[in-house]
């Protein structure tokens, strides 16, 4: 992993990386949990990311399921910021790019302009 990229965003799904990964103007390490906690993936992503020294964000829907994942990040992550989705969206994948887009600048996040003024249909 590059030592200069600080930012890691923990996301259920390869869907939801696909939908936030080319919203970014920055280098930014995204890691799917594949939709489940799991004590031993947790840990491989805990080392070899090393999760305790970079800025860690949690970015799950806002469904039971993802609600139990980020429950579980939680309590293995206190110091992760917690993003968010739109509740009219409930699921990372299906939130509107421009929505993301906000979502992510109001958390920091180096965006790619034009997402802000996409028109959705």
């Amino acid at each position: 992993m590059n030592e200069f990229i600080q930012k890691i965003i923990i996301v259920e799904g390869k869907t939801d990386k696909e939908q936030i990964e080319p919203i970014l103007n920055e280098e930014v390490t995204i890691l799917s949990t594949h939709g489940t906690f799991a004590i031993e993936r947790f840990d491989y992503l805990l080392d070899k990311y090393q999760l305790d020294d970079h800025d860690v964000y949690i970015f799950v829907d806002e469904d039971e399921s993802g609600e139990m994942l980020r429950s579980e990040l939680k309590r293995e992550l206190p110091q992760a910021t917690h993003i968010y989705t739109d509740q009219n969206y409930q699921e990372v994948a299906r939130t509107p790019k421009d929505i993301l887009a906000q979502i992510l600048l109001e958390h920091h996040f180096k965006i790619i302009p034009i997402y802000l003024y996409l028109k959705r249909r």
